[in-house]
């Protein structure tokens, strides 16, 4: 079992490791294209329109910029440190085995495109849904990459992703993109609606739960059965795990 993550917007900012160095990260087949992109947001950070270009909101715009500036001489922390937000507090990673959670948890990035939790990176702000110049759009730039690097999980894959991280890289193998919906009762009839804040916070739970239980599903109905048993209702349509919350 893989678990595809994305991001968080915010970021902490407590890094105390040594420099970035490319050739210790994960997935080296990713290095040309990550430095390309350092080298563009670097450049872009130096226009006047920086800002808008990102898609910073104007009270993070300076300070995000600043450090992305200073992207290369900055100091580091493993991505299971850096990355922050209701995902990730559910995720709970203190609580879990490193060496399990690194083996089975990829998360997908604007700037590395994809990462382990034990590859140590300064914080940074960029986002997959940015269009770079002179890259252009960063999922399309990059897909071949992607698939060159991550090849074809041997397993399932668990794809927590939001759409702009999904574009960048679609499973080859077995995959299952898990959804979250709340279900109200009206009129005595059941209705769903998608959430938002609490679908992060419920992939983040269901992605802790699955590794602290040490299961390895091998099928979509074999995940189905797994997270069912840890407590979550859920049902299989296709190619999406629906997670049910109710009131």
């Amino acid at each position: 079992m893989l678990i595809l993550l994305p991001p968080s917007e915010g970021k902490a900012t407590d890094a105390d490791g040594p420099p970035l160095d490319p050739a210790g990260l994960s997935l080296p087949e990713l290095n040309p294209a990550r430095a390309r992109v350092l080298e563009a947001l670097v450049q872009a950070c130096a226009r006047d329109d920086a800002a808008e270009l990102l898609g910073l909101p104007a009270g993070q715009a300076a300070a995000a910029l600043a450090r992305n500036r200073a992207l290369r001489g900055a100091p580091t922390l493993p991505a299971a440190r850096l990355y922050t937000g209701v995902l990730y507090d559910n995720l709970a990673l203190p609580t879990l085995d490193p060496a399990h959670a690194a083996a089975r948890i990829v998360v997908f990035s604007g700037l590395w495109g994809a990462l382990r939790l034990s590859d140590h990176v300064p914080p940074y702000r960029l986002a997959m849904n940015v269009s770079l110049p002179p890259l252009g759009r960063l999922a399309a730039f990059w897909r071949p990459a992607l698939v060159e690097a991550l090849g074809t999980p041997g397993g399932l894959v668990v794809d927590m992703r939001s759409a702009p991280y999904a574009a960048a890289w679609a499973p080859p193998g077995p995959a299952v993109a898990v959804r979250v919906f709340r279900e109200r009762i009206v009129d005595g009839t059941p209705r769903r609606t998608v959430v938002s804040h609490m679908a992060k916070a419920t992939r983040g739970l269901i992605a802790h739960d699955l590794l602290a239980a040490g299961v390895d599903p091998g099928t979509p109905r074999e995940l189905l059965k797994a997270v069912a048993g840890l407590g979550h209702v859920a049902e299989l349509n296709g190619r999406y795990l629906d997670v049910i919350l109710s009131d």
